[in-house]
Parts: structure tokens; C-alpha cells; sequence
């Protein structure tokens, strides 16, 4: 029996596994963001930015590379090496909406050329109407659209935009209300343009609109969320009406296609602890935004589970591009 424990232990002790040693940048991380300074994507780069280097002491470099819908900053993230210290900001609009819309203008093959790293936060999608729209709630607007087919109007930043998208998810599980479309190109003229009255709707991230609405400028008939939002937790939820109005307009982090899983990883972990950080709380609630925290797989499965959403609304709406 003795005999046989120590011949037994080496066997043991080689068959233990061995822990890899977790990746640790070794020089700055460059986050590309392919929107203007002061946007939702690149507060939340900064956000990010701050916080890690805050947390840990490495160096994160914001980059703001506009163009091209935002895709000439992630067509960068794809042609960097794998290496960990290029990753760029990839929204709903680029990696769920617009892969499935017909005649989207897409510079790059976004499955192969890039890989999900971890879906950072996101803010919910509201509703707004004219001061002067005859409903004040959704039970009485899905009345007067049907009673009134092709009357009602709604805004959006262009043909097979988000905003695009979501009204047109609203006609159709509202009961295939026929609404008017009128595009603009981007939001500001299209929210100046309900506030004048000139239009009837428009679909925005709710941190965009909630000014203009508490100046009295345009009103928010619901939020599309199950849940209020810490930036006016007084709005009404549309999916009580509408369980399936559910839209949160997030935003993840990519990498290049090679980028080794133990990289992956290490950046998923650093960037969603920033976002979990009780310090950057207040901040986040001020903008709207909600951490998200999925991991790499969460993050691609989610990415899949959203196009086939909007994959079925731009179908029903028949729904295309410019």
C-alpha cells in the first residue's frame, strides 16, 4: 500500500492543471469610436477609459474615427493586430440592425473580421409625440392610428435607421397600423421637426429627448423598456401596453477576428468592472445608460438573438436601407 502511494502521487501532482497567466497590457489601449465627441458611444468609451485607468493604472486612449456610420472605426478595429490594444465601440444599429436590412451599406464582413468582447451598457428607446398630437397615451394613440390609417406621421435619421425600426416594431405589434414615414438626415432635424409639430412621432434613445421634452418642446408618450430609467423614472412603460416594446439601444466593445480567447477574456473582465463600479453610478444614470455586463459568448448570442428581431421587422415593414 505504501509502496503504491508513492508511485500514485507523481501522477497526481502531473495531471494538476496548470492556471494560464492572465494577459496584462503592457502598453496604452486604444478604444476607437466611430461617432463625435459628446455621443452616447464615446461618453461610454470615456466612461470606461477613466475608470480603468483609475482602477488599475494603465493607460486607455480614446479615438474618435467618424465616417461611414460609424463603420470607418470599426473597419480599423478589424485590419489592427490581435494583440489586445485595439478595440472599438460597435452599437445595435451596426452589429444587429443593419446586417439584416436590405441595401445597408456595410465596409466590412462584421462576423468574420471582427469578434465580441463584452456588451458594456445600454440606454432604453422612447417614444416622443407634438405637444399637440390628439393622444396622450398609448391605449389612445393605437385608437386614432387605426382609425385614422396613413395620417399618423413618424420621424426617423434616415431609411433603415434605428429609429426607422422602431416605429415600425411599434405598427406592427400594435396590430399593423399603417403609418407615414418621413425621414430626415439625423436626429436633430427630425426631433426639431415633432417639436414644431411638423411631424407626428419620432423613436430616440431616451437620454436624447428627455430635454427637449422637460422644456416643454415635444412630449414622451412611453419608454420603451419593462423596467423606469433612473433619468426620468417617471415615464410610462410601453411594454405594459406592448410587452414586446422592448428596446434597448446598446452598446459593446469589439476586436479584430484572432483576438486570442485569454485576451478576450481579460479585456471582457476590465471593461464591465468599470461599468460596475458604484463610483461611476451617478454618472451613468445622469446619461440614461444602465450597465449590460456580458461576458464574450453572452455578448456574440445576444448580438444573434437581436437580429433575428429586427431581421423580422424589417421584413414586416419591408423595411430598406438608403
Amino acid at each position: 500500500m505504501f509502496r503504491r502511494s508513492l508511485f500514485a502521487a507523481p501522477l497526481i501532482l502531473a495531471a494538476a492543471p496548470v492556471r494560464a497567466q492572465q494577459w496584462v497590457p503592457k502598453q496604452p489601449i486604444k478604444i476607437l469610436v466611430g461617432y463625435a465627441p459628446g455621443g452616447t458611444a464615446d461618453m461610454a468609451a470615456r466612461i470606461a477609459a477613466e475608470t480603468i485607468q483609475r482602477q488599475h493604472g494603465y493607460t486607455v486612449i480614446v479615438d474618435n474615427k467618424t465616417g461611414a456610420g460609424g463603420f470607418i472605426a470599426l473597419k480599423a478595429v478589424a485590419q489592427a493586430p490581435a494583440d489586445g490594444y485595439t478595440v472599438g465601440i460597435g452599437i445595435m444599429g451596426q452589429l444587429a440592425v443593419g446586417p439584416v436590412v436590405p441595401g445597408s451599406q456595410i465596409p466590412l464582413d462584421l462576423d468574420k473580421e471582427l469578434t465580441p468582447i463584452c456588451n458594456l451598457v445600454g440606454v432604453p428607446m422612447a417614444l416622443i409625440v407634438r405637444m399637440d398630437a390628439p393622444f396622450k397615451t398609448i391605449p389612445e394613440f393605437i385608437a386614432y392610428a387605426k382609425a385614422n390609417p396613413g395620417k399618423v406621421s413618424y420621424a426617423s435619421t434616415g431609411l433603415g435607421s434605428t429609429n426607422q425600426l422602431g416605429a415600425e416594431f411599434l405598427a406592427a405589434e400594435a396590430g399593423g397600423l399603417k403609418l407615414i414615414h418621413v425621414p430626415y438626415r439625423g436626429g436633430a432635424p427630425a426631433i426639431a421637426d415633432v417639436a414644431a409639430g411638423n411631424v407626428d412621432l419620432f423613436f430616440g434613445n431616451v437620454s436624447e429627448l428627455i430635454g427637449q421634452a422637460r422644456g416643454g418642446k415635444v412630449r414622451v408618450l412611453a419608454l420603451a423598456s419593462t423596467k423606469p430609467t433612473p433619468l426620468a423614472p417617471e415615464l410610462p412603460l410601453l411594454t405594459k401596453d406592448i410587452p414586446a416594446l422592448d428596446i434597448n439601444n446598446w452598446f459593446g466593445l469589439m476586436g479584430p477576428a484572432a483576438l486570442p480567447a485569454d485576451i478576450k477574456a481579460a479585456l471582457a473582465k476590465l471593461f464591465i468592472e468599470a461599468f460596475a463600479d458604484p463610483k461611476n453610478a451617478e454618472t451613468l444614470a445622469k446619461q440614461g445608460l444602465e450597465p449590460i455586463g456580458q461576458g464574450p459568448d453572452a455578448f456574440a448570442a445576444y448580438i444573434a438573438k437581436d437580429r433575428e428581431r429586427w431581421a423580422r421587422v424589417a421584413k414586416q415593414g419591408n423595411v430598406k436601407a438608403e
